[in-house]
């Protein structure tokens, strides 16, 4: 090996060696660089440690040190923040973009487009990282984003679950609830959501849903069909479905209609749909 050559390749080991290394889970300069497993194991995480979180409040004897080191961990993972910013990068165009494609390109099957001369449609978009997921659609949609957390002036900061619900009475021609029920740790907040989305929802509204596929595929308590019997028993019929063996999101459109009077008692407790290992996602009733 020649002299120039070995000391070139020393000065490559030095630089290699002085290279920091970042962990998966470093959020500070999260950019759409990120790879999409680092993303899901960011998310996936904070799914993790809010759900033990709400357990632990909700339990009667809270544990005061268990529920610091989720606290801790939390923060550790960059808080909602960090959360919002690898959902936004999975929502990026070269990650396949966002789940309003799906609703948008529904409503355009279902010739909503051409509404334009009776008015906008009036969308409320729960869990909104982005002000203009919409703009595209804007002659004819008239879009409210809102989220827990607002990343932008334009994003309604709010919590969905503290709306008024009086106010917002049948307000709504359109709600998206896309990876937000995943994102609630209670199982009764979850249906506590979907019954406020129907109240919200004008008469033949329609209720966008979105949920990662194991929520419904791989649950212990929840399987397609539970969850269209729910949603019938709250008075929201089927439209849309769009899922495949294998992928990783589910998407569902709903229009508001009559309840099928079917008990709501059975929906408020859990019952083992499956055995097996499997998640414990579950949709509960008030």
């Amino acid at each position: 090996m020649r002299p120039l050559t070995i000391v070139r390749t020393a000065i490559i080991q030095v630089a290699w060696t002085r290279k920091k290394k970042i962990p998966v889970t470093n959020t500070d300069k999260a950019s759409s660089s990120s790879t999409p497993s680092s993303s899901r194991t960011v998310i996936r995480r904070f799914h993790v440690l809010l759900k033990k979180q709400g357990q632990l409040k909700n339990a009667s004897s809270a544990n005061a040190e268990a529920l610091g080191e989720i606290d801790r961990e939390i923060d550790e993972l960059g808080g909602l923040a960090a959360y919002q910013r690898m959902s936004s990068i999975g929502q990026g165009n070269d990650r396949g973009g966002g789940s309003e494609k799906v609703l948008i390109q529904w409503l355009i099957d279902m010739g909503l487009r051409k509404r334009e001369v009776k008015g906008k449609l009036r969308l409320l978009e729960v869990g909104a990282l982005k002000p203009d997921n919409y703009r595209a659609c804007m002659s004819w949609i008239d879009t409210t984003p809102m989220d827990l957390r607002s990343r932008h002036p334009s994003i309604v900061e709010q919590d969905f679950l503290l709306m008024d619900e009086d106010e917002n009475r049948g307000k709504w021609d359109i709600i998206s609830l896309s990876l937000v029920v995943n994102f609630v740790p209670n199982p009764r907040d979850r249906g506590r959501m979907l019954c406020l989305a129907h109240s919200m929802l004008t008469q033949d509204g329609l209720l966008f849903l979105a949920l990662p596929l194991p929520c419904v595929e791989n649950s212990r308590y929840l399987t397609f069909d539970n969850l269209q019997s729910l949603m019938n028993a709250l008075g929201l019929t089927e439209v849309q479905r769009k899922w495949k063996k294998g992928g990783k999101m589910a998407y569902w459109l709903y229009r508001k209609s009559e309840s099928d009077h079917k008990p709501l008692d059975e929906y408020r407790k859990k019952t083992v749909c499956r055995q097996g290992d499997r998640n414990n996602f579950a949709i509960l009733l008030p």
